[in-house]
């Protein structure tokens, strides 16, 4: 489903900007911050169901799509506001766009790793240290322009600022999308 969602967004960057918003380079550095995140995961914590659970791809497709839609608008919409409220060039918008990728994974991994809120389970150890290391590497690689153009600190900051928001968000759909789906 990311790649999908990855695919979708060039195609989104490439009407707006005319231009691919991620380079190879920028895809290698988004699929390594993903996966070391997603390897993390196997050390969370999890409450188990009280029944049985007997999976059914399809609501687990469709509470996917859900989600996946809501990520594209996210990272859209950071690429919208770099380009028209910004005026950001093309490379300094390739920058946006991988970090707001991996800021906005961070917030959806946090938000669906759970079927009740957020905050309801508190995260292991090793998930909350691999976000941090993943925020503090794209961060640093961004802001100091490794294999990347530079952004300033505040846009950096405010893309932070906005994964949080849009996180917040995105839990605030997920109780009533995973009702309606007999996901919870």
């Amino acid at each position: 489903m990311k790649k999908i969602l990855q695919t979708l967004l060039l195609a989104v960057g490439l009407v707006m900007t005319g231009h691919a918003v991620l380079t190879p380079m920028l895809m290698v550095i988004v699929m390594l911050s993903g996966d070391f995140l997603a390897m993390s995961l196997t050390t969370d914590r999890v409450r188990p169901s009280i029944v049985p659970n007997s999976w059914n791809i399809g609501k687990i497709t469709s509470a996917g799509v859900i989600f996946g839609v809501c990520f594209l608008a996210f990272s859209a919409a950071l690429l919208w506001f770099g380009k028209f409220q910004l005026h950001l060039g093309i490379d300094a918008l390739r920058t946006l766009s991988v970090v707001g990728i991996v800021f906005g994974s961070q917030a959806t991994i946090y938000v669906i790793r759970g079927r009740q809120h957020l905050w309801g389970l508190r995260p292991s150890l090793w998930l909350v240290l691999s976000s941090v290391v993943d925020i503090l590497i794209i961060s640093t690689l961004a802001i100091y322009g490794i294999a990347m153009a530079p952004l300033p600190v505040v846009i950096v900051a405010g893309e932070f600022a906005a994964a949080i928001v849009f996180g917040a968000i995105l839990d605030v759909i997920k109780i009533p999308v995973f009702a309606r789906l007999c996901i919870s």
